[in-house]
């Protein structure tokens, strides 16, 4: 199989099963981290998580209101900050080499539109 790569304003993903012990790569503008598959994973798993539950407090909040959400598993942590329809993201890896990196809020749809055609498990 080949490597895929998708990107969209301000972020990056990519897959590369072939690609020993870090097949995957998320990024932003000027930034990228490879992942295990098991950071990936759980990367996939936590971003539709924090996506599904920011959708849910939405209707709870005016819209200027300020919302921090984050979740988080044994390899990586990630943090939503903004409003409801316009929130930064932030990616901390627990694990390992360590490492962080963001998105802008005008990344985050594109990011989560992106994964969501990436689907490699």
């Amino acid at each position: 199989m080949e490597r895929i790569l998708k990107k969209g304003e301000g972020w990056r993903l990519g897959w590369q099963p072939q690609g020993g012990a870090f097949p995957a790569l998320v990024g932003g503008e000027d930034w990228a981290i490879e992942l295990t598959a098991a950071e990936w994973a759980d990367f996939q798993r936590l971003l539709m998580q924090l996506g599904e539950a920011i959708a849910q407090i939405a209707p709870e909040l005016m819209p200027e209101e300020h919302l921090n959400c984050t979740v988080e598993s044994e390899t990586l942590w990630l943090e939503a900050d903004g409003t409801a329809a316009a929130y930064s993201l932030r990616l901390i890896l627990n694990t390992g080499r360590r490492a962080e990196g963001n998105w802008p809020p005008q990344a985050i749809a594109g990011l989560q539109q992106g994964m969501q055609m990436l689907t490699v498990f």
